[in-house]
Parts: structure tokens; sequence; C-alpha cells
């Protein structure tokens, strides 16, 4: 009995993986994004099917299939160099930097200072510099690295990763073991927090796995593991511990700055004028204390120039007055220049919300909550951002918050316009209706319930 229910599973998921593997390999990149489209869907429905036939697998036999699964779909990942992302290449430059005992915030990867550092692998010594993946500095020199007159974006803790990752080659193989790494970790984390639910498949089968977190590398993978363990810490009544690691995580990419509110569920229960209780103060304090001790020594060598490249990005990503171009589905409903204000105000009343009636017991529920909130507020391009609601789906198990980084990919794939109101549209849609349908469905599960057992009372009474 127990085969007929793991072998379909099974089978399912080694198709999944062999789509994976043809995804990365021939599926397309960022300048042939056509084929991406098909490949992506039947990733997406392999990914479904296997997760409907999990449930039919043994209890027993879940945490090593979804462990060996994640493995899988991590692995394939690193078949074939990044092709929808060139920010791994950032990454090594960065690491090369810190190992040849440089401040990664000192200068731009076009700088001369650093000519010495460069090699073909990221600067290619050819005359065409057309591929996809490649341009050319202000001199004229062909690189990979993107952005390279401006100084790094990455935060201190990110920084520590890449030059962690640095020795194991030097290269972009490096940073996607990495990566494939840092997805395991995080599935063996979402089983040991989640106490082997059938959940942690969520993260450890998602396509996105196999294609943002280890192909292209993206060190949210990093924030995304460290929050999962924070958390799991903060629940599991070790406040300090969960509040360095959330803290950790806010210094890897600072989209993790959203997971705060879900540790401190219920910090605002009860009369407002009560102190804050140890768990609360444990959690805050250690948070910011980790946060800052990780920009102190780069602050006290660089100054304001660990900001990087930050405020451009807003610009140039449109999150900032003047050069508005997120907040879509915000600027149907008021004028542009209100945007930003209405989104915090929404973002704000969902902190009080999770603050006021979150359940500390599950402060990855709170989390998900503010984090997949503030993507659909903000509507991003890149789907990586997505890797957060990913983990905490795979905690919580609303699995229609995937919605979102799932609209956050087709933006990713099709542009911006009108594609960034229909792709996040659909995906609030999602997230309103399924509650929805499963509270109808669950309250006529109780009257149906409710009848049975009347009648059972009036047959035994007859």
């Amino acid at each position: 009995m127990a085969t007929r229910t793991l072998l379909p599973c099974t089978l399912v998921l080694a198709a999944l993986v062999a789509a994976l593997a043809a995804t990365v390999t021939g599926g397309g990149t960022l300048a042939d994004r056509g084929p991406l489209h098909g490949w992506y869907a039947l990733d997406a429905g392999l990914f479904v099917l296997a997760l409907l036939l999990l449930r039919r697998v043994p209890a027993r036999r879940v945490a090593p299939l979804v462990l060996a699964g994640s493995v899988a779909v991590a692995a394939v990942g690193l078949l074939a160099p990044p092709r929808t992302s060139d920010d791994a290449y950032r990454y090594v430059w960065d690491g090369r930097v810190q190992a040849a005992g440089i401040s990664p915030y000192a200068h731009a990867p076009d700088d001369p200072a650093l000519a010495r550092l460069r090699d073909p692998g990221l600067f290619p010594a050819t005359d065409g510099c057309t591929e996809w993946d490649e341009r050319r500095t202000a001199a004229g020199d062909c690189t990979r690295i993107n952005r390279p007159a401006v100084r790094t974006i990455y935060p201190p803790v990110a920084q520590v990763w890449f030059l962690a990752v640095h020795p194991f080659g030097g290269g972009v193989r490096g940073v996607q073991v990495g990566g494939a790494l840092l997805a395991v970790a995080t599935t063996g984390a979402l089983l040991v927090v989640g106490r082997g639910s059938r959940r942690a498949a969520l993260w450890g089968w998602c396509p996105g796995i196999t294609v943002w977190a280890v192909n292209d590398a993206h060190v949210d993978t990093l924030g995304a593991l460290l929050m999962t363990v924070g958390l799991g810490c903060v629940a599991g009544r070790r406040p300090g511990t969960g509040g360095v690691l959330l803290g950790a995580a806010v210094a890897t990419k600072l989209l993790p700055a959203l997971a705060l509110p879900g540790a401190l569920s219920g910090a605002l229960s009860g009369a407002l004028a009560r102190r804050p209780t140890r768990r609360d103060v444990a959690v805050l304090g250690a948070a910011l204390g980790a946060f800052a001790l990780a920009y102190l020594p780069h602050v006290a060598v660089s100054g304001p120039a660990v900001l990087g490249y930050l405020p451009g990005y807003l610009r140039e990503e449109g999150y900032e007055q003047g050069h508005l171009d997120r907040f879509g589905l915000l600027r149907l409903a008021v004028p542009d220049r209100w945007a930003p204000w209405a989104a915090a105000l929404v973002l704000a009343a969902v902190v009080w919300r999770v603050l006021r009636h979150g359940d500390p017991r599950r402060p990855w529920r709170g989390a998900l909550l503010v984090t997949g909130t503030a993507l659909l507020l903000v509507a991003p391009a890149y789907p990586w951002y997505g890797l957060l609601v990913v983990a905490l789906v795979a905690l919580d198990g609303g699995w229609e918050w995937l919605a979102v980084p799932a609209a956050g990919q087709v933006l990713y794939l099709v542009g911006g316009g009108p594609a960034q109101q229909a792709a996040y549209g659909a995906a609030l849609a999602c997230v309103l209706g399924v509650p929805a349908v499963r509270g109808l469905l669950r309250a006529r599960r109780c009257a149906a319930g409710e009848r049975a057992s009347a009648g059972a009372r009036e047959m035994t009474k007859a």
C-alpha cells in the first residue's frame, strides 16, 4: 500500500526535476524569453501535481522524500551558468575584492584601481560584447558585472557570504553551489521547525528554487534561511537567538525586516499601556543589535558609502517620487504622488494588526501577512524577492500567497506597463479569494455535520 502511494509522487517529482533541468539548459535566457513561458508553465504544473500526490504519502516517508526532492531540485540549477539574472557576477566580484583586502564599498568595478583583479570570467576579452549578460564599461571594456560604474548595494552579511564562497572556485559556479547548499539547508530547517510537515515541499520542490536560488544564485536565499531559523527560535522560546538571526537576515538583503512584526506578534495585545515583555525586548533588541554590529565596521571604514547604489537603485526601479513606476495596484485607485503614502498607510495597518492580534506561537503567520502585503503593494518586477514568501508559506501553509512571487515572475518575463496591474491583480484575487472559498467550504462541512448529528439524535429518540 505504501508503494502505491509513494510511487506516483516519486514519478511526478522525477518528471519535475527533468523539466527543470531542461528549463535551465535549453529553456531560453533573459535575451530569449519566449521559450521560458512554456517551460515555467510546465514546471509549475508538475510542482502542483507533485504536492497533491505528496498528501497521499505515508507520514513516515514524507521527510526523506521532501529532502531528497529538495536536493534534486537544487542540483539541476547547477547544470548551466546563470540564464535569467547577472547578479551572481557582482557577488563573485565583491567576494574577490574582499579577498584582496579591499572594502567592497570603496570602489566601483570599473575603477582602474581594481584593474588587477579582473579576469576573463568577469571581464571577457572579446570584441563583440553582445551576449545578454555582457555590457561595456565607460572605458569600453566588456564585463558581465551589472552596473559596473556604481558601488555595491549588498549589505554586510551578504558580503560575508560572498567572501565565504570565494575560495570555492572564485567564479560563478561557487556562488551557485553555495545557493544550492542554502536552499537544501532551508528545506531542512523547515522540516525541523515544521516537525516534518509536508509543507516543507512548498519550498524544497518549488521551481523558483532551481531558477532563483541556485541557477541565478540570488543571495535572498541566505536571508530566507536566516529568517526561517530565526522565527523558529522565536516560536521555540529562544527570543534572543531568534532576534540575532533575524537581524542578520535583515543585514543580508533588508527585505527580511518585513518579518520582524511577525516575530513580535501580539506585542500590543491587551492594554496599549502595558510594558513590553522580556520576549519583545529580547527579539527587537537582539535584531537591532545584530544589524548594527554587522554595519558598524563598514561604517567606520567607508562612512555613507555603505549605502552603495541603494538610492540610485530605488530611483532606477521606480520607487521614488518623480520616478514612480511601482505600486501598480494602488495607482489604479489613487494619484501617483499619493501611492507611496497609501502603501505605507496600508502596510502600517497590517503591521498593527499583527502586533495586536498575531499569534506568538506562530510568528511566521504574521510575517507572511506583512511580507506578502508589502510585495503586493510595491509590485516588484523581480520574482526572487518572493523567496521570503515561499519560505513563510512552507511554514504556515497559506499556499495562495505563492501567487505573489508568481506575479513577479510574470512581470519579469513580459515587462512593465499594464502587466504590473494584471499580474499583481490576479495575485491579490488569489490571496483574497482562496481563503473565502476555504471558509465557505468549511462552513458547509460544519453545517452538514450538524445535520447528520441532528438526524442521528432523532433516530436515537425514535
